[in-house]
């Protein structure tokens, strides 16, 4: 990945962050973006020759002027996504607008911001984190369910338009994940999940990330509107 430019969104934590760092120890120049300008370059301090962008996936003006300041991209990571739970039944409508706009609404939008260069270079590699729940569903996530699934189809439409310049589009859908969201649940909701997890055990951002620098790299340039399961097992 010499010489390549990887743009990771949601990577100044979590799964963005290892993704960030496995794509760097690729050998790719890496740029993460987030809302929160002291994690970031807090995580960016710890990734050599790494630089940074302030971005709010919810507004098309900030979007366009993080990928503005990053320059050419040709790896995209869209990782960043914000959650709201609730019921169906008494979900308001702001919730369900707010999560949808930053995970696949702005997913989409960056995806713009990178096509033309892309085009005119004849190589890029576009990888999606959507969920497992995108494919399982899961009740009380009606509106962040929408939005990773959404991202599955938004991946196979691109695949098929950009198939023939030489660009990938791919998705990622990792099951639970060890991160601080899955860190704040109780000890017993654990142990239901762990229970349908064949692997016996909750990922690690890195898990994802091998995916990741799997998916961008050359090895991979035969591979595009797939779907890759990071989950133990836990959906099949």
């Amino acid at each position: 990945m010499t010489n390549r430019t990887a743009f990771v969104t949601g990577g100044s934590r979590g799964i963005g962050l290892a993704c960030a760092r496995a794509l760097a120890d690729a050998g790719a120049r890496v740029v993460l973006a987030a809302r929160d300008t002291a994690k970031l370059e807090a995580a960016s301090a710890t990734i050599p020759g790494s630089s940074w962008v302030a971005i709010d996936m919810a507004s098309h003006e900030s979007i366009k002027a993080a990928f503005a300041k990053a320059g050419k991209v040709d790896i995209l990571v869209n990782n960043a996504a914000i959650a709201k739970d609730g019921l169906a039944v008494r979900m308001k409508k702001d919730d369900w607008d707010a999560v949808l706009a930053a995970n696949l609404t702005g997913a989409f939008l960056a995806v713009q911001q990178v096509l033309q260069a892309m085009m005119k270079e004849r190589w890029g590699r576009i990888i999606n984190i959507s969920s497992v729940v995108g494919e399982s569903g899961n009740p009380g996530q009606a509106n962040y369910v929408a939005s990773k699934a959404g991202l599955i189809g938004l991946t196979k439409s691109l695949a098929q338009e950009m198939g023939s310049r030489n660009i990938t589009v791919n998705a990622i859908t990792p099951g639970f994940v060890e991160t601080d969201m899955t860190a704040a649940l109780a000890q017993e909701r654990k142990d239901n999940l762990l229970a349908f997890i064949p692997l016996k055990r909750f990922g690690k951002p890195e898990d994802v990330a091998a995916a990741v620098r799997f998916l961008a790299s050359e090895e991979a340039g035969y591979i595009t509107g797939h779907v890759l399961a990071v989950n133990g097992g836990m959906y099949m």
